[in-house]
């Protein structure tokens, strides 16, 4: 089995490579291609995965990208529309035993979300961040901080003087993913995302 992930920045792929071998077996292979933001992504992906129309029966490809505050059902559709006009079934508009080949998701809103999911993780790769930072009402669900999930790592960050101005996102999402446990995960995207996987590999998981 492999795994094609179409993301939208290099940040969610220095993620997933230190999360995806805790959550698929070794039987699975898997890979990355890295758009140059959201826009990138959405102006290009049917064209893009024209490209994949002739993979094999055991790929799949999985399309990830933040919400960013936006209309989730929007942008699911413009999702599911590239992936129909590139001729793919997708899970969400097979019909029951219909086989599929692109899975749609959504990091709600944004990829931070998953980090706030497991502030074990955080405290671990910043020591400085308090361990119980979940208790504190506005972190208790990860998947709805106000005024945005990279913002409030952004200034948590600061705050703990680890960071003087803009925080370096691939090298933040590096340290904090390598760890992560997948299975202890609070953000509902996160669950979600396992999920999608779930429904790729089936029992090559291993969570």
């Amino acid at each position: 089995m492999h795994v094609e992930f179409f993301l939208e920045e290099p940040s969610t792929q220095e993620t997933l490579k230190a999360i995806l071998p805790k959550i698929l077996s070794n039987d699975v292979t898997f890979d990355f291609l890295v758009f140059e933001g959201k826009d990138d992504l959405l102006n290009n992906l049917s064209a893009r995965l024209m490209g994949y129309r002739w993979i094999p029966n055991d790929w799949r490809l999985i399309v990830l990208i933040d919400e960013d505050r936006k209309d989730c059902h929007e942008l699911k559709a413009k999702l599911e529309q590239a992936a129909h006009e590139a001729g793919f079934v997708t899970k969400s508009s097979a019909a029951p035993n219909e086989s599929f080949q692109v899975i749609n998701r959504l990091a709600i809103e944004e990829l931070e979300a998953w980090f706030f999911g497991d502030v074990e993780a955080m405290h671990a790769a910043y020591p400085r961040i308090p361990e119980n930072l979940q208790s504190k009402a506005k972190y208790r669900n990860p998947d709805a901080i106000q005024g945005g999930t990279y913002e409030a790592l952004e200034r948590l960050l600061i705050q703990k003087n680890y960071y003087r101005g803009r925080i370096p996102k691939p090298t933040v999402a590096q340290n904090i993913a390598q760890h992560m446990v997948p299975n202890r995960n609070r953000s509902k995207s996160f669950r979600v995302f396992v999920e999608g996987l779930r429904a790729c590999v089936g029992e090559e998981l291993l969570v």
